[in-house]
């Protein structure tokens, strides 16, 4: 998977607070599920490609050392619900509550 944010990829996501990393990896995943919902599977499969790039640079900043277990089952999480066979059990309503959550904490500390 090439880097679809490079300039993020080179440090820049590091300047973001924990609330602003995963207020974005929440609006990557809002786009997964609105062109799931528009049935355009490529875009969707972007959308979630680019969400999981965002979380992996969110699980490599050393800040987040003590968050890990729970950045690393988003992940694990995500990829079952948008590739794999959802054992889960998790919705659309799911993931966009959990991220909402995040972007009103995100913009409040802005």
């Amino acid at each position: 998977m090439n880097s679809q944010h490079q300039q993020l990829a080179a440090g820049r996501w590091q300047e973001f607070s924990f609330l602003e990393q995963m207020a974005n990896i929440g609006s990557e995943v809002e786009r997964t599920i609105k062109w799931k919902e528009k049935n355009n599977a490529d875009y969707s499969r972007r959308a979630f490609e680019r969400s999981l790039e965002l979380l992996d640079l969110t699980i490599a900043d050393n800040r987040n050392k003590k968050r890990l277990r729970e950045l690393l089952r988003v992940r694990e999480a995500l990829a079952d619900y948008f590739a794999f066979d959802n054992a889960y059990k998790s919705t659309d309503k799911t993931w966009q509550n959990y991220f909402l959550a995040f972007g009103i904490a995100a913009r409040a500390n802005v």
